[in-house]
């Protein structure tokens, strides 16, 4: 009995030359649409599906492969003499190869513009029932969604060694695709239908790269991306030079990435172990940068770099100067290639600088689940701040107490960053007491501290970071406010002469 191969794909890629395989291989093929006129234009001699089910299709192609002859054809256990005895009885032909990919609904939904029907008709609903079908049956089908699987298969055809582990391998990458593509349309349901905490919660991941290990060298690792994001992405960011990128170097990357999106103005953030040890803001990106450099020039060393605006000859130069892991910008002129590329292990990252279709939600994993929450992306301007102090902020204050807020909100909790002039001079990040917090930001930034400006993540619960602050010479401060002791704090900075502002926004990071 020749073999049957049931062909209808929406990515069109070398499935002539597989087609072709298969017919010499002696299985005869069906067809559908598009799939059907592309073989036969090749010369092959394909069948469309209705002459399998004698119907034709109705409903704009609604309806054409769901049918009992397509899938009892599929579905028959090849070993069970009932089911080969209905066959029979029905003229019913097993289906042997079964080679399917979907409506594109991801590429309809990234489309500007986009209409709510035009998503709906790209929900493909027969070709995952065949593919589900087909993989339920991989005992007796040999089902490929792949086109990159195509030469493997033909492989496996020719030698007469298609073994049920390699079908199985075969059938649970189908249920991936179709878990996957699944996922995406009750993500954009869900979206669409503005629903906040649905009742289960699904994403899809599409990878990016194995990673050599995670945070350490016995942790296996791979680096995901969600399928539909366009702006500021390491996932989606075109490397330039470098390396492959590594577990933390992600990590840390986006943790850059995260903060230098806070800024409109020239920016540049240098960050070590996902926290900021420089920021700085300027005229000019290599004024921004030298900032940063300033800040800390000893922990920025082997850290990563982000700016907001293209790397010039000038900012490469001071780039090349020492050892980083990576720098990240929108673009880099030539010649700022040409200056860094002298450097072989330095990672040159490009990726636009806006959230254009990122995720709005934060997803981290615990013991037996998630967490989801919204993205940080609370912002305070002057007009939303209360000063409680005796003392007001001028006008130059109040902007370097907003550029320590943006800090401040990406460090680890507990929290504290001392600023001065569009530039941290010191951070203390992720200690278990606030003053702790304060204490290491003050040590770092040393005399520079004199005059300078602190933010706070979180509010002061008593008013001894207050008096740290003080005796380090902090003019201004910004937090939250919210505790049950805030007159505390207030009446501490107005002993001091010290401004002190309230946000009403609390920025934790765990």
């Amino acid at each position: 009995m020749r073999k049957r191969a049931l062909l209808s794909v929406s990515d069109k890629t070398n499935v002539v030359e597989f087609a072709q395989g298969l017919d010499q291989l002696g299985y005869e093929l069906i067809s559908t649409g598009g799939t059907l006129k592309k073989l036969k234009d090749a010369g092959l001699p394909a069948l469309p599906v209705s002459a399998v089910t004698n119907f034709e299709e109705i409903l704009d192609g609604r309806v054409k492969t769901l049918h009992p002859y397509i899938h009892a054809g599929l579905l028959a256990k090849r070993d069970d003499e009932s089911h080969k005895q209905q066959l029979e009885e029905r003229d019913i032909l097993p289906i042997d190869v079964v080679v399917v990919n979907l409506y594109p609904f991801k590429q309809t939904i990234e489309q500007e513009g986009v209409t709510e029907a035009d998503a709906i008709e790209n929900i493909d609903i027969g070709g995952p029932t065949m593919l589900r079908a087909a993989a339920k049956n991989f005992n007796g089908v040999t089902v490929v969604v792949d086109p990159t699987d195509y030469d493997a298969v033909l492989q496996q055809l020719n030698e007469g060694s298609n073994a049920v582990e390699f079908r199985k391998k075969l059938a649970a990458k189908v249920f991936r695709h179709t878990a996957n593509y699944d996922a995406m349309i009750a993500n954009y349901f869900t979206t669409i239908t503005e629903e906040k905490d649905p009742e289960t919660y699904t994403v899809t991941y599409e990878k990016v790269q194995s990673l050599r290990y995670g945070e350490n060298p016995h942790q296996q690792a791979a680096f995901y991306q969600e399928p539909n994001v366009k702006g500021a992405s390491i996932a989606n960011a075109k490397q330039l030079h470098g390396k492959d990128l590594s577990y933390n170097n992600i990590q840390d990357a986006n943790a850059a990435l995260e903060i230098v999106l806070e800024y409109s103005e020239p920016a540049a953030v240098a960050v070590k172990h996902m926290n900021p040890c420089g920021v700085g803001i300027g005229e000019t990106i290599t004024e921004a940068y030298t900032k940063a450099y300033e800040a800390d020039p000893v922990s920025i060393f082997g850290g990563i770099v982000a700016l907001n605006r293209e790397v010039d000859a000038a900012t490469a130069d001071q780039l090349k100067d020492i050892f980083l892991e990576i720098v990240i910008a929108p673009s880099f002129s030539e010649k700022a290639m040409e200056i860094l590329t002298v450097k072989p292990n330095i990672r040159l990252l490009e990726t636009p600088m806006n959230r254009e279709g990122s995720n709005t939600k934060k997803v981290v994993s615990v013991i037996g689940g998630l967490l989801v929450q919204d993205q940080d992306t609370g912002s305070v301007s002057a007009e939303d701040i209360t000063v409680p102090t005796d003392r007001k902020p001028d006008e130059k204050e109040l902007a370097e107490l907003l550029f320590a807020w943006k800090v401040v909100k990406h460090v680890k909790s507990n929290a504290i960053v001392v600023a001065k002039g569009d530039q941290t001079i010191g951070v203390g990040a992720g200690q278990m007491n606030r003053v702790g917090a304060a204490k290491i930001a003050f040590e770092q930034a040393g005399e520079k501290a004199n005059g300078a400006v602190m933010a706070s993540d979180a509010f002061f619960p008593m008013p001894d970071t207050v008096e740290a602050a003080a005796k380090a010479g902090i003019k201004a401060i910004i937090q939250p406010g919210g505790s049950k002791r805030d007159q505390d704090s207030i009446d501490a900075c107005n002993a001091h002469g010290i401004t002190m502002v309230f946000t009403g926004m609390r920025h934790f990071k765990h």
